[in-house]
């Protein structure tokens, strides 16, 4: 390993089935006043949310709603719940749902003490908040795997007058404080979130997989969880009701998206830079965004990154190398990859989720590009991946 770095978590997560008996015991370090925040009212219709405002009245809570949060979280969204909890002098947000609820409630939780333009502060300038400003804290009560959220400071905002999605890696005041990760509760969410959220975790590994040439643990680590993510997929698109599929599904989606993984290295987030903005333009859900485009970007990268590539073919897809170039086993590799995207139901094309021709120039637009792994892409590089993922 060759980078430097630093390592902490400020996280507790519980997990397994009987997790949420633990929010009681969290309830303790935290004010009366809750801001809860979900989606659009799944977690109502299969009983979440009632076992969760018991145990807020239990303890005394006093809960302000704000329920309607969208899997891409718009920028009139956040002024409202930002709006929300000033108004009623919150102390903390619950965030109860998936990976978009936690990545929402964490840009609230930035913005309320904030008095200048949040937008242009956070996620336009990329910039964290202030020294010594109050953050509002988060907890999480998960109910999708996929974007790590629960044990990181992402958080993916879209502006929807605009067409333009963009994310923000808080620094460590913005980690939830406490996670509840029940595998059961993932079971209630339809089969294309599930397998959209696959997709996610899959992406989040190789966007920090594929990215350096040093002897790296974090790449041994990675290729272990992409095993068992894989495995475990194949199970739960048979059987989305097998509990130890989806336990491993959820676990994995925590650490691909923690920071492990991508210690000491440099990190390529094009796949994700690409899909941000397909997204936005079709409103997809994010991981079948990113599936849409991968295999265009990927077979782009093979060559400069060919040594990773057969790598990842022979230790993650098994491809045996016998008689084989490097070339062709780098190639039989990302076969596999499309081979098993088909095997569970993801698309393989933008149209497939909306996208036409001529919403490639603005897809184009809306894509930040910048130098990443082994690939250094311009504009007009991404317009030709849009075509090809056509």
């Amino acid at each position: 390993m060759q980078g430097n770095f630093s390592y902490y978590k400020p996280t507790k997560l519980y997990f397994g089935d009987e997790s949420l008996n633990y929010l009681k015991d969290e309830m303790t370090h935290f004010g009366p006043v809750v801001l809860l925040n979900y989606g659009s009212g799944s977690v109502k219709r299969n009983g979440i949310y009632d076992q969760v405002v018991a145990i807020l009245r239990e303890v005394g809570k006093t809960i302000v709603e704000n329920p309607g949060v969208m899997s891409n979280p718009t920028l009139e969204k956040l002024h409202e719940g930002v709006k929300i909890a000033r108004e009623n002098n919150v102390d903390w947000i619950l965030a109860l749902g998936g990976g978009s609820v936690c990545d929402y409630s964490k840009g609230v939780a930035a913005s309320v003490f904030y008095e200048g333009d949040y937008w242009n502060q956070f996620w336009l300038q990329q910039q964290n908040p202030p020294a010594g400003q109050k953050i509002l804290p988060v907890g999480c009560i998960l109910t999708m795997a996929g974007t790590g959220s629960e044990m990181n400071g992402g958080c993916v905002i879209t502006d929807a007058e605009k067409n333009f999605k963009v994310g923000h890696v808080f620094d460590d005041r913005l980690m939830p404080k406490f996670s509840i990760l029940n595998p059961k509760f993932t079971m209630t969410v339809p089969d294309n979130q599930m397998k959209a959220g696959i997709y996610d975790i899959m992406n989040h590994i190789m966007e920090q997989y594929f990215s350096d040439f040093d002897d790296n643990t974090s790449d041994y680590l990675s290729e272990g969880l992409m095993r068992s993510l894989i495995t475990a997929s194949r199970i739960a698109v048979k059987n989305p009701q097998d509990y130890e599929a989806r336990s491993n599904i959820m676990w994995t989606a925590t650490w691909a998206l923690n920071t492990l993984i991508g210690l000491g290295k440099h990190q390529d987030w094009m796949v994700h830079m690409i899909g941000h903005s397909v997204g936005a333009w079709t409103h997809a859900p994010h991981g079948y965004a990113l599936a849409a485009v991968s295999m265009a970007y990927y077979r782009r990268a093979m060559q400069p990154g060919l040594a990773k590539f057969v790598r990842f073919a022979k230790n993650v897809w098994d491809v045996c190398p016998d008689g084989k170039t490097d070339q062709q086993i780098a190639e039989e590799g990302l076969d596999a990859l499309k081979a098993w995207m088909q095997e569970i139901g993801l698309p393989l094309t933008i149209s497939e989720i909306g996208a036409t021709p001529d919403m490639i120039p603005g897809i184009t637009e809306g894509t930040i590009c910048y130098p990443a792994g082994y690939l250094d892409l311009k504009p007009e590089d991404i317009t030709e991946i849009l075509k090809e993922s056509m």
